[in-house]
């Protein structure tokens, strides 16, 4: 089965967690973390799924919630960071943050960015510096106009998503490609920093990429499972996430 990125913030909460490994086989930091895919699974993750970075020396892990209330996000924010904390023997956490999705594309007109096991994906992310004059507001629109435009231009990928973080003027860019050859090609070719500072030379942006292969979606099988400290589950509901 595939996991999904959904091109609509209406149903769901997205959750991005990036580590940098610390120990030498990287390999078992992804089987912890797809046992720790299994504990959110008590705190209402409907799906998650682990990126390792093809080039690199970094790991995402995704997760997405059904939509709740501000409060009981908080709540599973602290629940996820204090099990994450499991894992400072292993990795650092780079990052973790709770994402706002502006849109998506999809070749097929799916509703949302479809992958599984063994597909390889790309991530940017554009980041606006604290000297610019420009609103974060502006600054989102901005990068998401310039998604939507280079999507059908951007031979070889299956789907994207536009997000945002939500407490830091962070905008990140997900790709799906068919092969990585595609995925090579575009980067080679493209330079999104230039092109932003094109359609708004006032801003101050850092831009960067990573190219990652799915190696877990939370429908796979997973033997063994380890233990995470237990945390009060969290409501969940049950509807139509894609709408």
């Amino acid at each position: 089965m595939a996991s999904f990125m959904p091109f609509s913030n209406k149903n769901l909460d997205i959750f991005l967690c990036v580590l940098r490994p610390t120990i030498v086989i990287v390999d078992e930091l992804v089987d912890t973390l797809k046992h720790f895919s299994l504990f959110t699974e008590t705190l209402g993750c409907i799906h998650s799924s682990i990126f390792k970075s093809i080039h690199g020396n970094m790991i995402i892990w995704y997760g997405a919630w059904i939509k709740r209330s501000s409060d009981n996000k908080e709540l599973l924010h602290d629940a996820l960071f204090t099990a994450l904390a499991n894992l400072q023997s292993m990795a650092i956490l780079v990052d973790h943050h709770f994402m706002v999705v502006y849109g998506g594309k999809a070749r097929d007109g799916s509703p949302a960015a479809k992958f599984s096991t063994g597909d390889n994906v790309c991530f940017s992310a554009t980041r606006l510096l604290s000297n610019t004059k420009m609103k974060e507001q502006e600054f989102g629109y901005t990068c998401f106009s310039l998604f939507q435009s280079h999507f059908l231009k951007m031979d070889g990928t299956i789907a994207g998503v536009c997000l945002k973080c939500e407490t830091r003027p962070i905008m990140v860019n997900f790709f799906v490609w068919k092969n990585l050859q595609s995925c090579y090609s575009f980067l080679l070719k493209n330079d999104l920093r230039e092109t932003l500072q094109n359609w708004v030379p006032d801003a101050t942006t850092f831009v960067t990429y990573d190219i990652f292969k799915v190696v877990y979606v939370s429908a796979d099988n997973v033997s063994s499972p380890q233990y995470y400290p237990p945390h009060k589950l969290l409501e969940n509901q049950e509807y139509d996430v894609f709408e």
